[in-house]
């Protein structure tokens, strides 16, 4: 069976004429002398699915014998990678056809000259991987020498790793097709670039409509607008895609591809985020891409369908694909499922000026490749002056990078908001995105509501085990610190399952308490190898939680309680048996909504009343929840607070208090705090102290 046998590039296909080259190609070490070994493509020669498992290899080879087929006769013959790490060179029998160097970049070579009459073609790649990849692209993987921030880095995986194909086209064929919505959401615009000698027809053709234009072509790049009848407009709601089809006709024949796109506007109005005029709230989690056995390369296209399912079970609205420009077939499957994306490149490591080139040359290719998807609503670029040496605020040539690299991307994309670097220290950015980790509490919800309220413009980052710094939003006074959507682009703490459940609960509700705040994304969706910052495990599975259910942290309606919570168990510590907590509700859709808050206990880390039916089902029917007070919200404005009392049942030193809202029978938003009534478990005089 061909792995990865789905055609690789869906925003640009040419399948009707296409064969895989992906499955066993002979390899050898730069060392070896003999082709004795076999690897699977397109799986990184690190991984245990390659069937090399070769480690710290800096150069090897690749060879395939290959046939082309007989009715492709009189076009031409294109060899496609989608992805190299990092530099191939690429020989057909014997002739060097092209070498590109970039490892998460797709390269193409027409080959036909070099193609021999009849019979086997044999294909030879030398790939280059250098084990010092600090001045190369090369995102979460490690580096020797180490990078500065190889804690959170992880198995390199090189060679060939994304799929590899020949196509056929005529000599005068369709180069490139852009997609994009019109201003007014009521047509697609397409502009199409042609290569090749001979002049032709172009005709585009709005799949499903009545709608085609027939254009001449002379040379160089055709403009048309595709105008739609009834538009539909893409959403989370409702991913619905326009497929546009182009034909190209001249003197060396017939080339065909289609593309898609959607109906749909991401706008930035002041401090929020609007997508088809109405307030867009990010609920995003943090996805690097790996999987146990295949390193970046997913096993399967279901593997990569099944983590955007994952991430939206668990109540996300978005997906950061971090430091890495993804397989394209992950941004289709989160177009057709109404995945938002950020997309962002690969890293560098340290700061000189061929890493800030190897860095720049991702630009146009992301945005080229990507740039038809309507799921992508964020462009990324640097990381936490990842490859500026953490150190843009002191060197004027690092916030010159940043800021170049800004407007590289929005001259090839004014469409979309871009992040200069995520995290702190912006030069030139449309959002004002911020990482803030914080084991405790209390700091937690008083730093955010501080950089929020505008009370300071910095917060505490650890770079090491004792070496902490404080960072600022902006590194340069004409970057503006009000004005601009504002989110926290990475959070989370703990290092156990309940840990995190806990901290992905309470510092969640301290961010939907902020109106001013344009959403939010968590780190992260699934384990990676030594790195257990999962709500899933590598092989994403479910992890213990300790009752905490993430689809109710994210949801579109949740409840703000005002706790201030000591420990995972031990959110409130009364003496008293009998609780009072206020309880406020976070509203981000489109009409108000009202209903009363009901409450219920259960041991602590119990199960959730309602699960598998609606609150009067199930084990907690009988009389074991109380109606509390009425309460409603408006869209985007936190309600005012609501108190809900409750005592502990007879004999209880401690229970779970679940918290919901239920509005015409149906729950509509919960949550619970943790009741201890024993406060000999309190270290000092200090309430908030963690045990």
């Amino acid at each position: 069976m061909t792995p990865r046998a789905e055609y690789p590039r869906p925003h640009f296909d040419r399948s009707h004429t296409w064969s895989s080259l992906n499955g066993d190609w002979d390899f050898r070490a730069d060392t070896e002398q003999d082709w004795t070994r076999t690897i699977t493509v397109p799986f990184a020669w690190e991984t245990p699915a390659s069937g090399i498992e070769a480690h710290w290899l800096p150069v090897a080879w690749y060879r395939r014998r290959i046939s082309v087929p007989a009715d492709w006769a009189g076009q031409r013959i294109v060899l496609h990678f989608g992805a190299v790490h990092h530099e191939a060179t690429v020989w057909v029998n014997d002739t060097e056809v092209i070498m590109h160097r970039g490892g998460y970049t797709p390269f193409e070579a027409d080959i036909t000259a070099a193609l021999a009459e009849g019979g086997e073609q044999e294909i030879v790649v030398r790939v280059a991987a250098p084990l010092d990849k600090r001045e190369i692209a090369h995102g979460k993987q490690r580096s020797i020498p180490r990078d500065d921030f190889d804690g959170v880095c992880f198995t390199p995986s090189s060679g060939i790793w994304q799929s590899v194909w020949l196509e056929a086209r005529p000599a005068t064929y369709v180069a490139a097709l852009k997609l994009r919505p019109s201003g007014a959401l009521d047509s697609i615009e397409a502009e199409v670039s042609v290569a090749g000698p001979a002049e032709g027809t172009l005709r585009l053709t709005l799949r499903g409509t009545d709608t085609t234009v027939e254009l001449p072509v002379a040379e160089g790049v055709v403009q048309a607008g595709l105008l739609v009848a009834e538009p539909r407009l893409w959403s989370p709601e409702d991913p619905h895609l326009y497929h546009v089809d182009a034909e190209l006709v001249s003197a060396d024949g017939t080339d065909r591809v289609s593309g898609y796109t959607g109906l749909r506007r991401v706008e930035v109005i002041g401090e929020d985020l609007y997508l088809n005029g109405r307030r867009l709230f990010v609920r995003g989690v943090l996805d690097q891409g790996y999987w146990p056995r295949t390193g970046i390369t997913p096993p399967d296209d279901a593997a990569l369908r099944r983590d955007i399912e994952l991430a939206a079970a668990l109540g996300y609205n978005l997906v950061r694909k971090h430091l890495k420009l993804e397989d394209p077939r992950f941004i289709h499957h989160a177009d057709e499922l109404g995945m938002l994306v950020w997309a962002e490149p690969a890293a560098t490591g340290l700061f000189s000026a061929d890493s800030v080139a190897a860095f720049e040359e991702q630009i146009a290719p992301m945005a080229e490749r990507d740039g038809n998807s309507p799921a992508i609503v964020i462009w990324g670029l640097y990381n936490e002056e990842w490859g500026l040496d953490w150190d843009i605020p002191g060197d004027p040539a690092k916030q010159e990078a940043a800021a170049r690299a800004y407007d590289l991307l929005k001259a090839l994309d004014p469409t979309r908001p871009a992040v200069d670097n995520s995290g702190w220290a912006h030069v030139k950015t449309d959002l004002l995105d911020w990482h803030y980790y914080d084991e405790s509490a209390a700091s937690w919800g008083s730093t955010l509501a501080k950089l929020l309220d505008g009370e300071q413009d910095d917060f505490p980052v650890r770079l090491g085990p004792d070496y902490v710094v404080r960072k600022k939003l902006a590194a340069v006074p004409s970057q503006p610190l009000r004005g601009l959507p504002n989110l926290n682009s990475e959070y989370g703490g703990g290092h156990t399952g309940v840990d995190r459940a806990w901290h992905l609960r309470w510092q969640t509700q301290e961010m939907r308490r902020h109106d001013r705040l344009a959403g939010y994304v968590y780190t992260e969706l699934y384990d990676i190898e030594h790195e257990s910052a999962g709500l899933l495990d590598f092989e994403r599975r479910a992890k213990d939680l300790a009752g905490v259910d993430p689809a109710d942290v994210n949801a579109t309606t949740t409840l703000v309680l005002d706790v201030v919570p000591v420990a995972p168990g031990r959110d409130l510590v009364s003496e008293a048996r009998e609780v009072s907590v206020p309880v406020h509700v976070s509203h981000h859709g489109a009409e108000p909504v009202n209903g009363h808050l009901h409450t219920a206990w259960t041991s602590i880390f119990g199960a959730t009343p309602g699960d598998g039916g609606s609150w009067s089902e199930g084990p907690w029917s009988e009389g074991s929840w109380s109606e509390g007070p009425w309460v409603e919200a408006k869209p985007f404005v936190l309600s005012g607070a609501a108190e809900v009392r409750a005592g502990l049942p007879a004999g209880w030193t401690s229970g779970r208090l679940h918290v919901a809202l239920v509005s015409d029978g149906a729950v509509v938003a919960r949550s619970a705090v943790d009741v201890d009534t024993f406060t000999g478990h309190v270290i000092g005089d200090d309430p908030q102290a963690r045990p």
